[in-house]
């Protein structure tokens, strides 16, 4: 094996997986060289001299391909490496334990992140403080009722207290620019793409904030002897990992980690009268008291909407748009409601809800031809249609989807082909021109989290479309609209998921000043995040009565939060009437 095979081997993967894979097979299609599992371990970081690899909580089952290609010069296909759910592993999964002492940063950061230095505008924003934001931003748009934001930066989430947005930085015809939420998620990625924040004197960095701001202070109502710590996830391990590893050293105990999958036969995870138990190697099960959750793909399938175990986030936050675009937009028209008049409001495109297959064409016309389509429930860029012409639409409507209702989104474009909207047109400021005069489409990702004091932002990263904006699509008919517009990572080929690790833009000296923004830009997109994950946080509020059933709701003093709300499930079914997803939540 050639040192440049080593080095492919070896280099870092930048980008968001859907799945992990247990052993790392590296592949050059141009020499056919593969290494096979025992290299693969020999590779991972921190398995050196453990006699029994598979035991190591960050063992290769559980960290992400350290593998890029991206150095190759060869486009997508060549910079992507295939990740591959393990089917062979489901039914043999078990929690490991993590223990203090046990973060070490080159797991749970890419190499390239570790290696970069951060751009002194975002270090001097991450250590703004809310005051200060709140004079900048109401300096800049006195339109602005100053106590009612304020209020909004100290709100305290009671469901949805750690989120990520993700925004795109447009303009008017007119030269009008403004950050737009284009979507928020729970359980969100982006600390192993932020470089460390040098004024915070530790290594942890977002990690850190998320677990001593957010999740202690969630648990501290919560009693050491009813339970263990826990983090259980089904994608992005070395965040997953580092959550862990931060929250023994936090914490000072033992953590669990543990994989759970919705296809599972027998899955390391239960749940008994509403508290989570864990599966350990030798098949002894462990009462968790608070969970750390990065469970992702469809988490109503396998948390309850109540429990006696605290999750950070409550799996009623994805219910209600952390992970259902559906709710998303009704939360934001009910925010931007009760906001009338104070000169905030959350911005979004143009957005019509549950919509049926058959009306898309109809709505279509009706923007001008060009939308885009959504499925409400998906995410990593996965159930996004951006249509421009007939042959997209046609190629939308012939094929299969799960769901029965869609949303359908003016389409943020180049100032001559975007949305008609009511609003006017919008249109992406898109990246600094190259050396070649293109300039991408590029969005950025916001993570904030929050606890008593309010909200603060954690983490930062952008990433950019495969391919430069046309001024006119009839320019280039062979590159599709999605090459322009989509922005996500990962990318799916066939039954395999790949990770495009070059179009990854760091928080960093060198790919910041490829954004073309600024300070203000970054407030605007905090003010958004904020203003968006509060919307969602209310809907939660919303879809959670209070329990009136005093004959079956006895109060138990060992758990004082359990079975105080319940589902309203006839008020989501009114405002989210999608059979298949309802079918889903009652089962």
């Amino acid at each position: 094996m050639t040192a440049f095979m080593i080095a492919l081997c070896v280099g870092d993967l930048i980008g968001e997986h859907l799945y992990h894979k247990p052993y790392f097979n590296c592949m050059v299609e141009s020499g056919n060289f593969v290494a096979p599992p025992k290299m693969a371990s020999f590779m991972s970081p921190g398995l050196v001299g453990l006699s029994s690899p598979e035991d190591h909580p960050y063992a290769p089952s559980d960290t992400e391909s350290d593998a890029s290609f991206s150095a190759l010069p060869k486009a997508a296909k060549a910079a992507s490496i295939a990740e591959k759910h393990n089917k062979k592993k489901l039914g043999e999964l078990y929690a490991k334990p993590v223990s203090a002492g046990e973060f070490e940063a080159e797991k749970h950061f890419y190499p390239r992140v570790l290696n970069a230095h951060i751009h002194p505008l975002v270090s001097s924003f991450l250590t703004l403080g809310n005051e200060r934001i709140l004079a900048r931003y109401t300096h800049l748009n006195p339109q602005v009722n100053y106590e009612i934001l304020e209020g909004l930066l100290k709100y305290q989430p009671k469901f949805f207290q750690w989120a990520g947005s993700d925004l795109f930085n447009v303009t008017t015809s007119s030269g009008q620019r403004q950050m737009i939420i284009v979507e928020t998620n729970s359980c969100p990625s982006g600390q192993k793409s932020m470089p460390l924040l040098s004024e915070l004197g530790d290594d942890h960095g977002g990690y850190g904030v998320v677990i001593d701001s957010t999740f202690r202070e969630m648990i501290t109502q919560a009693d050491k002897s009813l339970g263990d710590l826990a983090v259980v996830y089904d994608k992005n391990p070395m965040e997953a990992t580092g959550y862990a590893a931060v929250m023994a050293d936090h914490t000072k105990e033992n953590v669990w980690l543990v994989e759970y999958y919705e296809d599972d036969p027998n899955p390391p995870v239960r749940w008994a009268q509403g508290v989570m138990e864990i599966r350990d190697k030798a098949n002894k099960w462990h009462s968790i008291r608070a969970c750390f959750r990065y469970v992702t793909q469809k988490p109503w399938n396998r948390f309850p909407i109540n429990s006696k175990t605290i999750v950070l986030n409550s799996v009623i936050s994805c219910l209600a748009g952390g992970r259902n675009k559906m709710m998303a937009a009704r939360a934001y028209d009910f925010l931007n409601a009760e906001l009338d008049g104070s000169g905030l409001s959350v911005r979004v495109p143009e957005t019509i809800r549950n919509v049926t297959k058959s009306e898309i064409p109809l709505w279509l016309d009706s923007m001008g031809g060009h939308a885009v389509l959504k499925v409400p429930y998906s995410n990593a860029g996965q159930g996004v249609y951006t249509i421009t012409n007939k042959e997209e639409l046609k190629d939308f409507m012939e094929e299969d989807h799960h769901y029965d209702k869609f949303i359908v989104q003016s389409l943020v474009g180049n100032a001559s082909w975007s949305s008609v909207t009511k609003a006017g047109k919008f249109y992406h400021v898109g990246t600094i021109p190259n050396k070649k005069n293109h300039t991408f489409v590029s969005d950025l990702r916001m993570m904030v989290a929050a606890n008593s004091n309010g909200f603060r932002p954690v983490a930062i990263y952008a990433r950019r479309a495969r391919k430069p904006l046309l001024r006119h699509l009839e320019d280039d008919p062979s590159i599709t609209s999605w090459e322009m517009l989509g922005t996500n990572l990962s990318v799916k080929l066939e039954d395999e998921w790949t990770t495009e690790a070059q179009r990854l833009l760091l928080m960093d000296r060198k790919d910041f000043n490829q954004l073309g923004i600024g300070i203000d830009d970054l407030i605007d997109a905090y003010i958004q995040t904020v203003l968006s994950v509060i919307a969602i946080d209310k809907m939660a509020q919303r879809l959670m009565k209070v329990n009136s059933d005093t004959t079956k709701f006895l109060q138990d003093a060992k758990y004082p939060w359990f079975n105080q709300s319940v589902f309203d499930f006839e008020l989501f079914e009114a405002l989210n009437p999608d059979v298949a997803l309802l079918q889903e939540i009652s089962q």
